[in-house]
């Protein structure tokens, strides 16, 4: 039951939060809407604001599903680290996304670098970073430095483009920018192949 509960309020929440925004969404509508009170959101969540996150963590574990499965596509290592970052880049088009991870949850729970799921991300992306170095494909760097630079530039192109009046233009500016930053990493007997067709 608290189980069914929590994912009750947690659907709830994300469909408010994406449709009206953080600070619209009324949480007596919203618990109404399932059959619960105020009570229960409170208990399973705190507040308003622990709701948000957990909803954030949802969408969070979706949208790492979805860039994994974007560089598996790539034929090799390199492609597959750079295509990760740059579906994530991607997915800030998404109105969901644009709203609840890169517009509201920045501005309610804080800088996004600090939050517990980039953690496990940067810890994620060090692990890759040490194997490409390994394997001789990315120059002798500090493995936590390029993960932290590298993480920081995809989220900050994210929240340019959730930002902006023209997303899809700053979306090309910003892909085209993260693939010449990351290409600076290889080791300089390797070359970048070709974009695949379907990628900015």
């Amino acid at each position: 039951m608290v189980e069914e509960t929590r994912a009750k309020l947690i659907s709830a929440g994300r469909t408010a939060f994406a449709a009206k925004g953080y600070a619209a969404a009324s949480m007596d509508e919203l618990t109404a809407g399932v059959g619960l009170t105020r009570g229960a959101l409170y208990h399973n969540f705190g507040d308003k604001k622990g709701l948000l996150q957990a909803v954030i963590d949802q969408i969070d574990a979706e949208m790492l599903a979805r860039m994994r499965a974007a560089g598996s596509q790539g034929q090799t290592p390199w492609e597959r680290f750079v295509d990760e970052g740059v579906a994530f880049i991607e997915m800030a088009l998404e109105p969901e996304i644009q709203r609840i991870m890169l517009l509201d949850g920045p501005a309610v729970l804080g800088d996004p670098s600090r939050w517990p799921n980039q953690t496990a991300c940067l810890r994620t992306t060090m692990r890759t970073v040490e194997q490409l170095i390994n394997e001789g494909i990315v120059k002798p760097v500090d493995a936590e430095a390029v993960a932290r630079l590298i993480n920081g530039a995809a989220l900050n192109a994210a929240l340019w483009i959730a930002a902006a009046d023209e997303p899809r233009a700053v979306l090309k500016k910003a892909v085209g920018a993260f693939r010449l930053l990351a290409s600076g990493l290889l080791a300089s007997d390797r070359q970048v192949g070709p974009t695949r067709s379907g990628r900015s």
